[in-house]
């Protein structure tokens, strides 16, 4: 009935920049200012991603240096190993922290957050590395056209839930925010719209302007479903 939610293969990129476990110090930091990018997988054997090495990871070497010359405070035990360590192997964070294709953007983006990281390495069902996906990528839902956010509502929730002749339900789509005008056979069903709506990818709010379908003026004289205590 209803279109599955986008996934990380979706908006992933495919070309990834990565080093392997001998790449030295100054590789890491070339390849990182190279492709403008904050962090790196680190690949072992055919291309099984085994860590990540990101800016955090190299900034203990310039700590260390720095600290006993400026009276900074001396960084934490494991950061000492890892501002002598003089490989992406020594450096990374381990086990890396990585999605599948088919994980949803909303799930990716919950790993984000729990995990505070910007990136995630998209691997296979072995482990090998197969793409990337940023906050950016998550994050290209919302640049979806009106009109083809208008048009999903219209093709997978409001022609199911409010089917003519019983409905007629208008659909417009503003900057991401969708209204549902016109009027409805089954008011109970609008709180189903409301949150169906809110899914779909791209969308940033949802507004009805629905009455009852026998009566084309407003129930009681008020203003919306949301007034009516029907959202």
């Amino acid at each position: 009935m209803f279109s599955n939610p986008h996934i990380v293969s979706d908006v992933m990129t495919h070309t990834v920049a990565s080093v392997g476990l001998s790449a030295s110090f100054k590789d890491v930091v070339g390849m990182m200012q190279e492709w403008r990018v904050s962090a790196l997988p680190v690949l072992a054997g055919e291309g099984r991603v085994v860590g990540v090495v990101s800016e955090a990871d190299l900034l203990p070497t310039e700590q260390l240096r720095d600290s006993p010359e400026k009276g900074y405070a001396l960084p934490r035990p494991g950061d000492v190993a890892k501002a002598g360590a003089l490989t992406a192997g020594d450096l990374m964070s381990s086990p890396a922290v990585t999605v599948r294709a088919n994980t949803t953007l909303a799930e990716a983006a919950r790993i984000m957050a729990r995990e505070k990281v910007k990136r995630l390495p998209v691997v296979d069902d072995v482990g090998l590395l197969v793409g990337v996906v940023s906050r950016a990528d998550l994050l290209q839902v919302f640049l979806r056209g009106d009109e083809a956010i208008a048009e999903e509502v219209r093709r997978e929730i409001v022609s199911y839930l409010f089917p003519l002749p019983g409905s007629t339900v208008h659909v417009d789509v503003h900057d991401g925010v969708v209204t549902l005008a016109g009027r409805v056979g089954d008011t109970s069903l609008v709180p189903v719209a409301a949150r169906l709506v809110r899914a779909v990818e791209g969308v940033v709010d949802v507004e009805f302007d629905l009455v009852p379908g026998g009566d084309p003026r407003r129930a009681d004289g008020l203003s919306s479903p949301a007034d009516q205590g029907l959202v």
